[in-house]
């Protein structure tokens, strides 16, 4: 197999930020990026615009964020500024620009490791010049890259379709409630109709205490709508020398102090007895409220809970600002209705996850089966 430097079969431009006076959200110029926080899952999403670029990227380059988290992207779909988070990599004539991308993916490991930094990763210009990639003739290249975009299709079309899932409570949820939900209804302060309690952390400085087989939530264990486990457990013992309280199974945990409150409300419910630290709360409802229902009724709030989040004054969401939410009057038993719906729709997305985690590792065995 023959190798070739990244810097021989590709253009590499780094990214430049221009003064922050040429910068607007209505829309002049080019779309501005600065980071892998500006990309979904699939697309890039400008927040910014600018209109004086130092940097271009074109349509169909491959965008990498340089700067944590390190990695690809994806492919530019319009002219675009590029700042310092970003390098665009313009493949040349010998290299197919999909084999190329998915080689990028592949290596993606790799150019995390190769970040440095004393406050956040980031890799240089050189780091990416001197990668190594494998370069078979360009009709190999192609075929390869083929067999991978439509491994690839198929991995983003099972994403789609369980994210659908959430999108169809939700509208379900306005179906049902969209009348109890008008301001001039009337509602309860949710401080009725639960009892909401904080956490703690058990000294870091006794290791044992993480040993046990409790599980220790923390907000990077918030991925999904359900707690089955957690990535840290700990003992009894920590539980009585600490300040954490063990939360019962079906409790609600919302996260209300964490930099991810900048992007989302982090919201599940546990499937397990677990503990949690102090920049997560737990909701125990009482017998007047549906907690799927409660659910909802939070994920509704979302926006006006983030914004109170990122107020001036606040690192997060308060005990005051929870105990003030405004809780429908909605019969019980017609709550208990939108839960069945809630446990059917779920019950299929544990199916359909299921098949996702089969596509995904489909599509990891072919990256590795390509490039290793």
């Amino acid at each position: 197999m023959n190798y070739e430097l990244l810097a021989d079969v590709a253009q590499i431009i780094m990214g430049q930020s221009p003064p922050s006076s040429t910068y607007n959200t209505v829309g002049e110029g080019l779309p501005f990026y600065q980071g892998k926080t500006d990309f979904g899952d699939m697309y890039p999403t400008p927040r910014v615009y600018c209109t004086e670029p130092s940097r271009i990227a074109e349509p169909d380059d491959i965008l990498i964020s340089v700067r944590a988290p390190v990695g690809p992207t994806n492919v530019s779909q319009e002219r675009s500024c590029i700042g310092r988070g970003i390098s665009a990599i313009r493949a040349g004539k010998n290299i197919d620009r999909d084999f190329l991308l998915y080689f990028l993916r592949f290596y993606e490991p790799e150019l995390a490791k190769a970040g440095t930094g004393s406050t956040f990763a980031a890799i240089a210009r050189e780091d990416l010049e001197t990668i190594k990639i494998p370069l078979p003739p360009l009709t190999e290249q192609k075929r390869i890259a083929s067999l991978l975009a439509r491994a690839d299709r198929l991995r983003t079309l099972r994403r789609t379709a369980h994210e659908l899932g959430e999108s169809l409570l939700q509208s379900v949820f306005l179906e049902m409630f969209g009348e109890y939900l008008k301001p001039s209804n009337p509602f309860t302060l949710m401080e009725k109709l639960v009892k909401i309690t904080g956490g703690g952390t058990p000294s870091r400085d006794v290791p044992e205490y993480f040993t046990g087989n409790i599980p220790w939530l923390t907000s990077k264990d918030m991925r999904g709508n359900y707690i089955y486990d957690t990535q840290e457990h700990i003992t009894e013992k920590a539980i009585k020398e600490s300040a954490t309280n063990l939360v019962p199974v079906g409790s609600i945990l919302l996260v209300v102090k964490s930099k991810i409150l900048m992007r989302r409300l982090p919201i599940a419910v546990t499937k397990v007895p677990l503990c949690h630290g102090q920049d997560i709360k737990s909701i125990q409802c009482s017998n007047k409220v549906n907690s799927l229902f409660l659910v909802y009724v939070l994920k509704y709030n979302e926006q006006n809970l983030l914004n109170q989040a990122r107020g001036a004054n606040t690192e997060g969401l308060t005990l005051p600002m929870l105990n003030e939410i405004k809780v429908p009057n909605v019969p019980l038993s017609l709550q208990e209705e939108f839960a069945g719906v809630v446990a059917r729709v779920e019950s299929l997305r544990g199916q359909m996850g299921e098949s996702t985690r089969q596509v995904e590792g489909l599509f990891e065995s072919l990256l590795a089966e390509a490039f290793s």
